[in-house]
C-alpha cells in the first residue's frame, strides 16, 4: 500500500468509527505508526532527550491515547492533535521524573557530567514551557494547539495547518504570537500575576 492509499484508509477509518472503538484505534495506530515515529524523531532530534527514544515516545504516547475514555477518532486532525498532546504529556512526565530523581528520589549517588547537566536543563525547560503553555491554553486555546503540534508533535507549518484544519497563514500567525507570548511568560518575574 502506498502512502496515499494509506492516508485514504486512515481517513476512512477515523471518520467512520465511534470514539469508543479500541480495535479501530489499534488499526489506525498501525497505519499511522511510521508517521508517528517520524514526528517523535523530529521532536527528539533537536532536544536533549530524557532517556526516551523515538519508539519509546511513540509507544508511551499510544498508551496515553488508549487510556483516554474516548479514543481520538473522528478525523486526522483529531487523531494527530491527540498524538501531539500525548507526546507533550510523555515529555512532561519524563521531565518530572527526572526532576524527582535529581532531588534524591532514587537515593543513588551519581557523578554529574556535561550530558546529565544538559538533560537536567532540558527537563526544567520542558516543565517551565508546560506551565506557560497551560496559561496560554486558558487565554488562547487555538494558539496552544499550534504550539503542541509544532513543538511537541514536531509538525511542520503545513502539517499543523492540515491537522488543525487551519490555513497556513493562520498557523504562521498563531505560532508567531504564541512564541512571543510564551517567551514573555517564561521570562517574567514570578511575582507577577497570571497574564
Amino acid at each position: 500500500m502506498d502512502r496515499a492509499d494509506g492516508w485514504r484508509t486512515l481517513t476512512q477509518l477515523l471518520s467512520e468509527h465511534s470514539p469508543n472503538d479500541r480495535e479501530v484505534l489499534d488499526r489506525v495506530i498501525a497505519l499511522a505508526y511510521d508517521e508517528l515515529r517520524h514526528l517523535a524523531h523530529r521532536q527528539l532530534s533537536d532536544k536533549r532527550n530524557l532517556t526516551l527514544d523515538t519508539t519509546g515516545l511513540v509507544d508511551e504516547a499510544y498508551l496515553k491515547m488508549v487510556d483516554q475514555e474516548n479514543a481520538p477518532l473522528g478525523s486526522r486532525a483529531i487523531f494527530f492533535g491527540a498524538a501531539a498532546r500525548a507526546m507533550r504529556q510523555v515529555l512532561v512526565d519524563a521531565a518530572r521524573r527526572r526532576g524527582r530523581l535529581k532531588r534524591g528520589g532514587d537515593q543513588l549517588r551519581v557523578t554529574l557530567n556535561e550530558d546529565s547537566l544538559s538533560a537536567d536543563g532540558f527537563a526544567v525547560e520542558i516543565l517551565e514551557l508546560n506551565d506557560a503553555l497551560e496559561r496560554l491554553e486558558r487565554h488562547y486555546p487555538r494558539q496552544a494547539q499550534v504550539v503542541e503540534c509544532r513543538f511537541f508533535g514536531g509538525m511542520s507549518t503545513e502539517e499543523t495547518a492540515q491537522t488543525l484544519e487551519l490555513s497556513r497563514r493562520s498557523v504562521v500567525r498563531d505560532w508567531t504570537m504564541a512564541r512571543a507570548w510564551l517567551f514573555r511568560e517564561m521570562h517574567r518575574p514570578e511575582s507577577q500575576g497570571d497574564g
